[in-house]
Protein backbone atom coordinates (compact mmCIF):
# COMPACT_ATOMS: atom_id res chain seq x y z
CA UNK A 1 0.00 0.00 0.00
CA UNK A 2 2.86 2.53 0.86
CA UNK A 3 4.74 1.46 -2.41
CA UNK A 4 1.98 2.20 -4.65
CA UNK A 5 1.14 5.28 -2.88
CA UNK A 6 4.51 6.58 -3.48
CA UNK A 7 4.53 5.51 -6.82
CA UNK A 8 1.13 7.53 -7.21
CA UNK A 9 2.72 10.60 -5.51
CA UNK A 10 5.97 10.15 -7.52
CA UNK A 11 3.91 10.32 -10.78
CA UNK A 12 2.04 13.73 -9.72
CA UNK A 13 4.89 15.23 -9.04
CA UNK A 14 6.43 14.82 -12.16
CA UNK A 15 3.33 15.51 -13.96
CA UNK A 16 3.64 18.78 -11.84
CA UNK A 17 6.86 19.34 -12.75
CA UNK A 18 6.36 18.76 -16.59
CA UNK A 19 3.22 21.45 -16.61
CA UNK A 20 4.54 23.89 -14.92
CA UNK A 21 7.35 24.21 -16.63
CA UNK A 22 5.53 23.85 -19.80
CA UNK A 23 3.92 27.00 -18.76
CA UNK A 24 7.27 28.58 -17.79
CA UNK A 25 7.85 28.10 -21.35
CA UNK A 26 5.23 28.96 -23.06
CA UNK A 27 5.46 31.96 -21.00
CA UNK A 28 9.10 32.70 -22.06
CA UNK A 29 8.38 32.39 -25.77
CA UNK A 30 5.10 34.23 -25.51
CA UNK A 31 5.74 37.68 -24.97
CA UNK A 32 3.09 40.46 -24.65
CA UNK A 33 4.62 44.06 -25.28
CA UNK A 34 2.11 47.08 -24.70
CA UNK A 35 2.78 50.07 -26.72
CA UNK A 36 0.17 53.10 -26.54
CA UNK A 37 -2.05 54.61 -29.44
CA UNK A 38 -1.28 54.47 -32.81
CA UNK A 39 0.35 57.97 -34.02
CA UNK A 40 2.43 57.91 -30.01
CA UNK A 41 6.21 57.33 -29.95
CA UNK A 42 5.38 54.54 -27.56
CA UNK A 43 4.22 51.79 -30.41
CA UNK A 44 6.93 52.62 -32.10
CA UNK A 45 9.89 51.67 -29.77
CA UNK A 46 7.51 48.58 -28.90
CA UNK A 47 7.57 47.06 -32.59
CA UNK A 48 11.07 47.57 -32.81
CA UNK A 49 12.14 45.68 -29.13
CA UNK A 50 9.32 43.10 -30.76
CA UNK A 51 11.62 42.78 -33.94
CA UNK A 52 14.75 42.65 -32.53
CA UNK A 53 13.75 40.22 -30.07
CA UNK A 54 12.82 37.93 -32.92
CA UNK A 55 15.91 37.07 -33.81
CA UNK A 56 16.58 35.45 -30.42
CA UNK A 57 13.45 33.54 -30.77
CA UNK A 58 11.73 35.38 -28.54
CA UNK A 59 8.02 35.51 -29.66
CA UNK A 60 6.50 39.03 -28.44
CA UNK A 61 2.80 40.47 -29.68
CA UNK A 62 2.32 43.99 -29.80
CA UNK A 63 -0.78 45.51 -28.62
CA UNK A 64 -1.85 48.83 -28.24
CA UNK A 65 -2.84 50.64 -25.38
CA UNK A 66 -4.82 54.11 -24.14
CA UNK A 67 -1.99 55.32 -22.70
CA UNK A 68 0.89 54.90 -20.17
CA UNK A 69 -1.06 55.09 -17.09
CA UNK A 70 -3.18 51.58 -18.37
CA UNK A 71 0.36 50.11 -18.84
CA UNK A 72 1.31 50.07 -16.05
CA UNK A 73 -1.79 48.58 -14.80
CA UNK A 74 -1.62 45.79 -17.78
CA UNK A 75 2.51 45.18 -16.86
CA UNK A 76 1.64 45.20 -12.88
CA UNK A 77 -1.14 42.16 -13.32
CA UNK A 78 0.96 40.44 -15.79
CA UNK A 79 -1.29 40.83 -18.68
CA UNK A 80 1.23 42.47 -20.38
CA UNK A 81 5.19 41.38 -20.29
CA UNK A 82 6.36 44.43 -21.06
CA UNK A 83 5.62 48.03 -21.83
CA UNK A 84 7.19 51.85 -21.68
CA UNK A 85 5.79 54.21 -19.13
CA UNK A 86 7.10 57.59 -17.55
CA UNK A 87 8.92 57.98 -14.57
CA UNK A 88 7.15 60.33 -12.98
CA UNK A 89 4.03 57.91 -13.27
CA UNK A 90 6.09 54.92 -11.96
CA UNK A 91 7.33 56.61 -8.92
CA UNK A 92 3.41 57.48 -7.95
CA UNK A 93 2.52 54.07 -8.75
CA UNK A 94 5.00 52.22 -6.79
CA UNK A 95 3.82 54.67 -3.73
CA UNK A 96 0.34 54.46 -4.21
CA UNK A 97 -0.24 57.78 -5.16
CA UNK A 98 -1.72 57.59 -8.73
CA UNK A 99 -4.79 59.92 -8.73
CA UNK A 100 -7.69 58.35 -7.44
CA UNK A 101 -6.09 55.23 -7.56
CA UNK A 102 -4.76 54.28 -3.66
CA UNK A 103 -3.38 50.98 -4.82
CA UNK A 104 0.46 49.73 -4.79
CA UNK A 105 2.25 48.80 -7.92
CA UNK A 106 4.39 46.38 -6.96
CA UNK A 107 5.09 43.48 -9.67
CA UNK A 108 6.77 46.21 -12.47
CA UNK A 109 10.52 46.02 -12.68
CA UNK A 110 12.63 48.55 -14.65
CA UNK A 111 14.61 47.34 -17.61
CA UNK A 112 15.98 50.36 -19.51
CA UNK A 113 15.97 54.04 -19.94
CA UNK A 114 14.64 54.74 -23.27
CA UNK A 115 13.64 58.09 -24.07
CA UNK A 116 12.83 61.63 -23.04
CA UNK A 117 9.32 62.20 -23.25
CA UNK A 118 9.12 66.37 -23.64
CA UNK A 119 5.76 67.99 -23.23
CA UNK A 120 4.70 70.02 -26.83
CA UNK A 121 1.84 72.40 -26.91
CA UNK A 122 0.83 73.06 -30.49
CA UNK A 123 -1.07 76.43 -31.65
CA UNK A 124 -1.67 78.01 -34.89
CA UNK A 125 1.34 80.68 -35.91
CA UNK A 126 -1.28 83.38 -35.52
CA UNK A 127 -2.80 82.40 -32.20
CA UNK A 128 -3.42 84.90 -28.99
CA UNK A 129 -1.50 81.99 -27.07
CA UNK A 130 1.28 83.12 -26.10
CA UNK A 131 1.57 81.11 -23.08
CA UNK A 132 -0.25 78.41 -20.63
CA UNK A 133 -2.47 81.22 -18.97
CA UNK A 134 -3.40 82.42 -22.25
CA UNK A 135 -5.53 78.79 -22.29
CA UNK A 136 -8.31 79.95 -20.16
CA UNK A 137 -11.63 79.56 -21.92
CA UNK A 138 -9.99 77.52 -24.62
CA UNK A 139 -10.18 74.00 -26.32
CA UNK A 140 -7.49 72.07 -25.73
CA UNK A 141 -6.70 68.19 -26.87
CA UNK A 142 -4.90 67.02 -23.50
CA UNK A 143 -4.54 63.28 -24.49
CA UNK A 144 -6.77 60.21 -23.96
CA UNK A 145 -8.22 59.13 -21.06
CA UNK A 146 -6.01 57.11 -18.73
CA UNK A 147 -2.78 58.35 -21.01
CA UNK A 148 0.54 59.32 -19.48
CA UNK A 149 -0.24 62.52 -21.34
CA UNK A 150 -3.47 63.55 -20.08
CA UNK A 151 -2.11 62.50 -16.43
CA UNK A 152 0.74 65.01 -16.80
CA UNK A 153 -1.33 67.57 -18.63
CA UNK A 154 -3.32 67.80 -15.15
CA UNK A 155 -0.28 67.82 -12.80
CA UNK A 156 1.26 70.76 -14.82
CA UNK A 157 -1.57 72.77 -15.65
CA UNK A 158 -3.22 72.17 -12.27
CA UNK A 159 0.39 73.78 -11.49
CA UNK A 160 -0.44 76.44 -13.56
CA UNK A 161 -3.81 77.42 -12.19
CA UNK A 162 -5.85 76.72 -15.66
CA UNK A 163 -6.64 72.93 -15.77
CA UNK A 164 -10.51 73.83 -14.56
CA UNK A 165 -10.26 76.94 -16.46
CA UNK A 166 -9.81 75.58 -20.05
CA UNK A 167 -12.05 73.35 -22.03
CA UNK A 168 -10.67 69.66 -22.02
CA UNK A 169 -10.85 67.77 -25.11
CA UNK A 170 -9.63 64.10 -24.23
CA UNK A 171 -8.38 63.08 -27.55
CA UNK A 172 -5.30 61.16 -28.54
CA UNK A 173 -2.43 62.90 -30.74
CA UNK A 174 -3.91 61.85 -33.89
CA UNK A 175 -7.42 62.52 -32.78
CA UNK A 176 -6.24 65.89 -31.91
CA UNK A 177 -4.40 67.10 -34.43
CA UNK A 178 -7.90 66.10 -37.16
CA UNK A 179 -9.70 68.43 -34.49
CA UNK A 180 -7.25 71.31 -34.89
CA UNK A 181 -6.61 71.33 -38.40
CA UNK A 182 -10.74 71.32 -38.71
CA UNK A 183 -10.97 74.48 -36.21
CA UNK A 184 -12.26 72.63 -33.52
CA UNK A 185 -9.25 72.82 -31.16
CA UNK A 186 -7.21 76.14 -29.88
CA UNK A 187 -4.17 74.06 -29.04
CA UNK A 188 -3.24 70.49 -28.22
CA UNK A 189 -1.06 68.76 -26.14
CA UNK A 190 1.46 65.77 -26.40
CA UNK A 191 4.01 64.35 -24.57
CA UNK A 192 5.87 61.95 -26.52
CA UNK A 193 9.57 61.80 -28.14
CA UNK A 194 10.04 64.08 -30.83
CA UNK A 195 9.88 64.86 -34.00
CA UNK A 196 5.93 63.78 -33.64
CA UNK A 197 3.64 62.44 -36.55
CA UNK A 198 0.74 64.35 -35.05
CA UNK A 199 2.73 67.50 -34.84
CA UNK A 200 4.65 66.99 -38.43
CA UNK A 201 0.57 66.61 -40.03
CA UNK A 202 -0.64 69.57 -38.05
CA UNK A 203 2.29 71.51 -39.27
CA UNK A 204 1.46 70.32 -43.36
CA UNK A 205 -2.01 71.61 -42.52
CA UNK A 206 -1.59 74.85 -40.86
CA UNK A 207 1.44 77.10 -39.59
CA UNK A 208 2.18 76.96 -35.97
CA UNK A 209 3.76 77.46 -33.21
CA UNK A 210 5.28 75.71 -29.79
CA UNK A 211 4.85 77.03 -26.29
CA UNK A 212 7.64 77.76 -24.39
CA UNK A 213 6.73 75.58 -21.52
CA UNK A 214 9.95 75.71 -19.40
CA UNK A 215 9.25 79.21 -19.12
CA UNK A 216 5.18 78.26 -17.40
CA UNK A 217 7.08 75.20 -15.29
CA UNK A 218 9.49 77.88 -13.34
CA UNK A 219 7.08 80.18 -12.95
CA UNK A 220 4.69 77.61 -11.58
CA UNK A 221 7.26 75.95 -9.01
CA UNK A 222 7.04 72.76 -11.09
CA UNK A 223 10.66 71.43 -11.14
CA UNK A 224 10.93 71.69 -7.01
CA UNK A 225 7.62 69.81 -6.73
CA UNK A 226 8.01 67.41 -9.31
CA UNK A 227 11.90 66.76 -9.75
CA UNK A 228 12.11 64.24 -12.15
CA UNK A 229 10.75 66.62 -14.68
CA UNK A 230 13.73 68.25 -16.02
CA UNK A 231 14.36 71.03 -18.74
CA UNK A 232 15.00 70.40 -22.70
CA UNK A 233 15.08 71.87 -25.61
CA UNK A 234 13.16 71.26 -29.05
CA UNK A 235 16.14 72.20 -32.42
CA UNK A 236 14.46 74.24 -34.50
CA UNK A 237 13.27 72.92 -37.80
CA UNK A 238 11.98 70.02 -35.81
CA UNK A 239 9.08 70.66 -37.28
CA UNK A 240 7.76 72.66 -40.68
CA UNK A 241 7.21 76.70 -39.78
CA UNK A 242 9.29 76.32 -36.68
CA UNK A 243 12.33 78.06 -36.92
CA UNK A 244 13.65 78.68 -33.08
CA UNK A 245 14.62 76.70 -30.32
CA UNK A 246 11.43 75.96 -28.00
CA UNK A 247 12.16 75.00 -24.59
CA UNK A 248 10.09 72.73 -23.03
CA UNK A 249 10.01 70.26 -19.82
CA UNK A 250 10.12 66.29 -20.23
CA UNK A 251 10.22 62.75 -18.12
CA UNK A 252 11.96 60.12 -19.10
CA UNK A 253 10.70 56.79 -20.95
CA UNK A 254 11.40 53.74 -19.33
CA UNK A 255 11.33 49.88 -20.60
CA UNK A 256 9.53 48.05 -17.67
CA UNK A 257 8.80 44.64 -17.48
CA UNK A 258 6.42 42.07 -15.06
CA UNK A 259 8.98 41.05 -12.00
CA UNK A 260 7.88 37.18 -13.20
CA UNK A 261 9.14 37.33 -16.68
CA UNK A 262 12.57 35.33 -16.85
CA UNK A 263 15.98 36.85 -16.01
CA UNK A 264 17.39 35.42 -19.21
CA UNK A 265 14.67 36.72 -21.55
CA UNK A 266 15.11 40.20 -20.47
CA UNK A 267 18.83 39.90 -20.90
CA UNK A 268 18.81 38.52 -24.45
CA UNK A 269 15.87 41.97 -24.90
CA UNK A 270 18.82 44.17 -23.36
CA UNK A 271 21.97 43.30 -25.40
CA UNK A 272 20.51 42.93 -28.59
CA UNK A 273 18.64 46.82 -28.22
CA UNK A 274 21.73 48.07 -27.20
CA UNK A 275 24.15 46.23 -29.69
CA UNK A 276 25.64 48.73 -32.29
CA UNK A 277 23.18 46.65 -34.70
CA UNK A 278 19.79 47.12 -32.09
CA UNK A 279 20.85 50.93 -31.56
CA UNK A 280 20.68 51.99 -35.53
CA UNK A 281 17.62 49.66 -35.79
CA UNK A 282 15.80 51.66 -32.95
CA UNK A 283 16.63 54.95 -34.72
CA UNK A 284 15.25 53.74 -37.83
CA UNK A 285 12.34 52.98 -36.51
CA UNK A 286 11.99 56.41 -34.51
CA UNK A 287 14.49 59.49 -34.84
CA UNK A 288 14.12 60.14 -31.23
CA UNK A 289 15.47 56.80 -30.84
CA UNK A 290 19.19 59.24 -31.35
CA UNK A 291 19.28 59.82 -27.77
CA UNK A 292 19.47 55.67 -26.64
CA UNK A 293 22.97 54.37 -25.64
CA UNK A 294 24.85 52.45 -22.92
CA UNK A 295 25.48 55.12 -20.27
CA UNK A 296 21.90 56.76 -20.12
CA UNK A 297 20.38 52.41 -20.91
CA UNK A 298 21.04 52.07 -17.15
CA UNK A 299 21.04 55.34 -15.55
CA UNK A 300 20.05 55.00 -11.74
CA UNK A 301 15.83 55.70 -12.19
CA UNK A 302 13.71 56.69 -8.70
CA UNK A 303 11.47 53.95 -9.42
CA UNK A 304 10.79 51.07 -9.98
CA UNK A 305 12.87 48.50 -8.83
CA UNK A 306 14.92 46.88 -11.69
CA UNK A 307 14.97 43.50 -13.05
CA UNK A 308 17.51 41.18 -12.43
CA UNK A 309 18.35 40.56 -16.06
CA UNK A 310 18.49 44.10 -16.37
CA UNK A 311 20.67 44.04 -13.28
CA UNK A 312 22.56 41.53 -15.38
CA UNK A 313 23.11 43.02 -18.11
CA UNK A 314 24.17 46.71 -16.78
CA UNK A 315 26.63 45.14 -14.81
CA UNK A 316 28.32 43.33 -17.92
CA UNK A 317 28.19 46.36 -19.64
CA UNK A 318 29.93 48.59 -16.69
CA UNK A 319 27.43 50.99 -16.32
CA UNK A 320 26.15 49.02 -13.18
CA UNK A 321 28.67 48.14 -10.13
Amino acid sequence: MFKKALTVLTTTAIALTLLFSTAFTAQASHLVITGGKAGGTSIYYANAIAALAKKDGIRMLVNSSGGAVEQIRLVNSGKSSFSLAYGGQLFAAEKGELKGDPRKYTNIRAVASLFGAPAQLVVKADSDIKSCKDLVGKRVGVGNAGSGAASNAELFFTQVGVWDKMERNFLGSRQAADAFKNGQLDAFWLFVGFPNAAVIEAAMQNDIRLIDLDKDARECGLYEKYPYFSKVVIPAGTYQGVNTDVATFEDNTILIANKDVPEDVVYKILKRTFSKAGLEYMVNSHKSAKAMNIENGGKELIAPPMHPGAIKFWKEVGVMK
